[in-house]
């Protein structure tokens, strides 16, 4: 059985839907901003934070966190324009690396049940809110989380275990977050730049996507795009570092085309992190994709953890439903390893295939890959 896209929604720095975030996107705006503190954190860090006073006024009381509405506003927007209505055949994916995190706050934790603070929890909330009966998935491994819950999702539909999936990410700022990041050192001074020569670290950012996905071709949006396959690997090279020879990703890769070279776009991870962005670059030619055109979309709203595997998917369908590849905010000049086509400049080219990649620390990877039907 076949897995297409239904529907989708993005929350970022830059706007609460597809729409408002392509549209800064095109203007080469950036939501990363200088922020002198943010919580417990009095050293000045590159932050993009979503405005949540336009997301928790949809909200008329206070049962839910930041986390878990900015999850339910998501799918919500997803579920307006789509062909999905949900059944006991409806299954539900929650990506996610730190959930409910702002509960370590005792404070805040005191508002709500102990169990709150856990993931499954936040799962069974939110699926219970939009009435699905079935039991969450909830998929949190680093930052490959949304593409590998995407990946399950797709394959619940080929298998026949469920109609329809909603695949929902998010992740929100944090002290945690934001200072663990800052002890490895790889947070930049100013905006990251993915591949490029100059690049120093990366930005954090928060934010949540929603992704549908149907077994049922009149359901799916126009054109149709089609989850083809996925695949993940880890390599367990380094509790943060990827590998040098860039092998998960390698694996995962190669899992997912089986030795095709003929991709026309590639959705990098490109966190601009000196390793990463080399990483990428190594086991992209091992792949034969140096020549396919690649981007970040880091530069735009920054590294949104759990979310960002579904907020670049998503953007990704966007660019194979419209023919455009975006530009990779903060790139000028290569500075990988091996040589990278990184897209420098908004394109309109037809895109009937495209490759989405991520990486994480533990050594994870994961590879996913669209078609579009003709």
């Amino acid at each position: 059985m076949k897995a297409y896209f239904a529907g989708y929604n993005i929350i970022t720095s830059l706007g609460t839907t597809v729409k408002e975030n392509v549209e800064n996107i095109l203007q080469n705006k950036t939501g990363v901003k200088l922020h002198n503190a943010y919580g417990n954190v009095t050293e000045q860090t590159q932050l993009s934070e979503v405005n949540k006073d336009v997301i928790f006024a949809d909200f008329d009381n206070n049962d839910f966190t930041s986390f878990e509405k900015f999850l339910i506003f998501s799918i919500r927007k997803s579920l307006i324009d789509s062909k999905i209505k949900i059944s006991d055949k409806t299954a539900f994916v929650l990506s996610t690396t730190k959930g409910n995190i702002e509960l370590l706050d005792k404070e805040k934790a005191d508002k709500y049940d102990i169990d709150r603070i856990n993931l499954w929890k936040s799962a069974e909330i939110v699926s219970k809110y939009f009435g699905i009966k079935t039991e969450p998935l909830i998929i949190s491994n680093a930052c490959i989380s949304g593409v590998q819950a995407i990946n399950a999702g797709m394959r619940m539909i080929q298998e026949e275990q469920c109609d329809n999936v909603i695949v929902v990410g998010g992740d929100i700022l944090s002290d945690f977050v934001i200072s663990g990041f800052l002890s490895f050192k790889s947070i930049s001074p100013n905006p990251c730049k993915p591949f490029d020569k100059n690049r120093d670290g990366l930005s954090l950012g928060e934010g949540a996507a929603t992704v549908l996905i149907t077994s049922f071709p009149c359901q799916a949006s126009e054109p149709k795009i089609e989850f083809v396959s996925g695949a993940t690997a880890n390599d367990a090279n380094h509790i943060s570092g990827p590998s040098r020879t860039g092998e998960g990703l390698y694996q995962a890769i190669d899992t997912v085309l089986h030795g095709k070279t003929n991709i026309d776009y590639v959705s990098a991870h490109g966190t601009a992190t000196q390793y990463n962005d080399d990483m990428e670059s190594i086991a992209l030619s091992r792949c034969g994709l140096q020549n396919s055109p690649v981007n970040s979309f880091k530069g735009y709203f920054g590294h949104t953890l759990g979310a960002a595997g579904l907020v670049e998917t998503a953007l990704t369908i966007y660019s194979m439903q419209n023919n455009i590849l975006f530009n990779t905010l903060g790139f000028d000049e290569i500075g990988t390893t091996e040589k990278v086509n990184v897209i420098s400049k908004h394109t309109e080219q037809d895109v009937k295939s495209a490759l989405k990649i991520a990486s994480g620390f533990g050594g994870s990877n994961a590879a996913l890959l669209m078609v579009k039907e003709k």
